[in-house]
């Protein structure tokens, strides 16, 4: 019997290609500091309890919009809809350009939502967690809205794709 373990290979390059087999949804985290929008995509979004509500998501630790994000009383996150892939890719590009065009709604304490979303949530940091170059970051469910429509914007292989339902 041969063993499987004998080919670790650990290099990053291979790492995200593994990790990428694993199909994810893609959220939006958004709020408005001082006075600007600010926000970035993750696709590592996840629920995490229900008492007390709480989600998860990480961010690289090179991340230049995470230090301004975090300063947000309140922090908006938005599960995209599969035809977000472009609302995706923008949220990723030059910062001054984040969020043109994008139909938004903001609460009074700053949390940022996409009109079309999914599900939203109005939430607030929980606690972060350092873990290798990302920080893993908890956040606290404190309002939700459920238009209960639509099929989730999915992140897999390095693309985005629709579920086949």
């Amino acid at each position: 019997m041969s063993n499987l373990w004998t080919n670790q290979d650990l290099d990053p390059a291979m790492l995200r290609k593994a990790f990428g087999v694993f199909p994810t949804g893609v959220v939006a985290v958004a709020a408005e500091v001082d006075g600007a929008l600010t926000g970035l995509a993750a696709s590592s979004f996840t629920s995490v309890s229900l008492d007390p509500p709480l989600v998860s998501f990480s961010v690289a630790n090179t991340s230049k919009t995470w230090p301004d994000l975090r300063r947000a009383a309140h922090l908006g996150v938005t599960i995209l809809a599969d035809h977000h892939s472009d609302v995706c890719r923008q949220l990723a590009g030059p910062v001054d350009h984040r969020f043109d065009g994008i139909a938004l709604k903001a609460s009074e304490e700053g949390a940022v939502t996409l009109n079309e979303g999914l599900a939203r949530f109005d939430t607030t940091i929980y606690r972060e967690v350092e873990a290798g170059d990302h920080i893993i970051v908890l956040l606290e469910l404190h309002a939700v809205e459920h238009p209960e429509s639509g099929s989730p914007l999915i992140f897999h292989k390095s693309g985005f794709g629709r579920l086949a339902v």
